[in-house]
């Protein structure tokens, strides 16, 4: 294992406590978020609507991305144990979300909220989508801080190794034929991984972000484009990305991928459709 710099995250997840609540980073991620998202639209408002409106929109959006992200979580990574004790739906406090499920519970909320408001369903999510690499990108820095979704332990090179002290290591068998530890329990949790949380805080926030801003800015694009490019890039990355995460795998055919990776190809199968479609309607 080879790496220019060696981190161990000891960052406490706790900001502060006040008697018996805690205040979380990934928790203030959250609402950073959210206030980013609607500073963003309010200051715009490209919608045109009243700020009673948008509040709705926004407020219900959010609560279809904690209510998605959550039974997206059980259902794709967590099927057997949900079936088994459906009450572990509700215990949030023991984590778990999915980005696809949190996707879906808010592309919902907007397709009831175009419906009802007599609205363009691609018009809001055109707008919407340049705020979202923002809240992927904290919300990934709270994943880092957390140290939770970390990395693949380090085979060959990286330029930086992180060390998650609660991190594991599903299949202990092959790391003891990779790496010849015969004490593997005492000394697993301390090897070298990849910061996962920050290969994606780059390109699913930081990079994405650009790449969203700059077509907005030098490219006439149709109404739904935007929203494809983002399905696009979005599943492009989580691809590339999962490469480095420890993630779920499944075997299909010949080929082994993560439920990560699976996921994110429809992302981007529809939003080449969406694309197309965007331009055959307005040409």
């Amino acid at each position: 294992m080879k790496y220019n710099i060696l981190f161990f995250n000891t960052i406490n997840p706790v900001i502060f406590n006040i008697n018996f609540i805690s205040v979380r980073w990934y928790g203030l991620m959250y609402i950073l978020a959210f206030f980013y998202t609607r500073y963003k639209l309010i200051n715009k408002n490209d919608l045109l609507i009243n700020k009673y409106k948008l509040d709705n929109l926004l407020y219900y959006s959010f609560l279809g991305l904690l209510i998605g992200g959550r039974i997206g979580y059980m259902i794709f990574y967590n099927l057997s144990l949900l079936i088994n004790d459906p009450i572990t739906l509700f215990k949030v406090w023991n984590g778990g979300m999915s980005f696809h499920g949190g996707l879906i519970g808010v592309i919902l909320v907007i397709k009831i909220f175009s419906y009802r408001n007599n609205m363009k369903f691609f018009y809001i999510t055109d707008t919407i989508t340049p705020t979202i690499p923002f809240g992927l990108g904290v919300g990934r820095l709270g994943n880092f801080i957390n140290g939770e979704l970390w990395g693949k332990v380090i085979d060959n090179y990286a330029p930086i190794a992180v060390i998650f002290p609660n991190a594991y290591y599903d299949d202990l068998t092959e790391l003891i034929n990779n790496y010849k530890l015969e004490k593997i329990f005492n000394f697993y949790h301390a090897l070298p991984r990849h910061p996962s949380q920050l290969y994606e805080l780059i390109t699913e926030g930081i990079l994405l972000f650009f790449i969203i801003k700059i077509c907005k800015a030098y490219f006439k694009l149709p109404v739904g484009s935007i929203s494809g490019l983002f399905l696009i890039c979005y599943g492009i990355f989580r691809i590339l990305v999962e490469n480095f995460r420890q993630s779920i795998n499944i075997n299909i055919l010949t080929y082994t991928v993560s439920i990560g990776q699976l996921l994110s190809i429809p992302m981007i199968i529809i939003g080449i459709i969406i694309i197309i479609y965007s331009y055959m309607v307005n040409n």
